[in-house]
């Protein structure tokens, strides 16, 4: 409840903002400008800062007295790439949590089913990875965007209990949306930015970097990834952990609950 009314008070704050600009009119620009503008960057950071929290509570890190740290893996499942990374993680000994988008599961349910029996949790990454427009979809749409991946992943036997938006990207009526689902947001404390310049170790470099006990590791699959980082990456991250003695798990709900 308390991120309900965090998203009424930007709105209202948004609002009240606007209306003092037009009573201050143009007798103080400077004031009017920052009165119009002010709110609407307040709600922008929270829209699309992956860290912030004001609209919903996103978990960055889980509880643990251990070495442990939670690997997630996104925009799968990928005929590529998933098969390949379910043998390195068996290699490793690890468990990880696949983000999978709705359009691809249902196009590979065989491969979903596969994630399942290897241990590994399948979570919620909308259905159709709006990034361009989620942050200003209507009510309407945010609710099909979960509702269809649930459909297509209770079709292959699976109820999500997680989610994570598109590159982090929030909306004012997410919070909501994911109670009535029984959905929690889980964002990260490090990602491999594959994107970047770089190769196999830099993406390792940089979701490595600064590693602690309860981090939350970002990777991806699938052709969004350069054909010399896919996988690879993966591959130099886990050997990375095992190196610094640390295991992959997925947390239970209450290692969230603090953090």
């Amino acid at each position: 409840m308390k991120h309900s009314r965090d998203v009424r008070l930007l709105i209202i704050v948004n609002l009240a903002g606007k209306i003092a600009a037009f009573l201050v009119g143009w007798t103080a620009p400077g004031v009017t400008l920052a009165l119009w503008f002010g709110p609407d960057l307040l709600l922008a950071y929270h829209l699309f800062v992956p860290q912030a929290q004001g609209l919903v509570r996103v978990h960055r890190r889980f509880n643990t007295d251990r070495r442990e740290v939670w690997l997630t893996i996104d925009d799968g499942p990928d005929p590529q790439d998933t098969p390949r990374i379910l043998e390195l993680l068996a290699a490793h000994g690890a468990r990880a949590t696949f983000f999978v988008i709705g359009e691809n599961a249902a196009r590979h349910p065989g491969l979903i089913l596969a994630m399942v029996a290897a241990g590994h949790e399948v979570a919620h990454h909308t259905q159709t990875h709006p990034v361009g427009s989620f942050w200003c979809a209507s009510p309407r749409r945010v609710a099909r965007e979960l509702d269809a991946e649930l459909a297509v992943l209770l079709e292959a036997g699976v109820r999500p209990t997680r989610f994570r938006p598109p590159v982090g990207i929030k909306n004012v009526w997410l919070a909501s949306a994911l109670r009535v689902r029984g959905l929690s947001c889980v964002g990260w404390s490090a990602r491999g930015l594959e994107r970047r310049r770089g190769d196999a170790e830099a993406v390792a470099d940089r979701v490595t970097r600064g590693l602690a006990p309860g981090a939350i590791l970002l990777l991806h699959e699938g052709p969004r990834v350069p054909a010399m980082i896919r996988v690879e990456a993966i591959r130099c991250t886990l050997e990375r952990l095992r190196g610094h003695g640390y295991q992959c798990v997925v947390p239970r709900a209450e290692q969230l609950g603090d953090v």
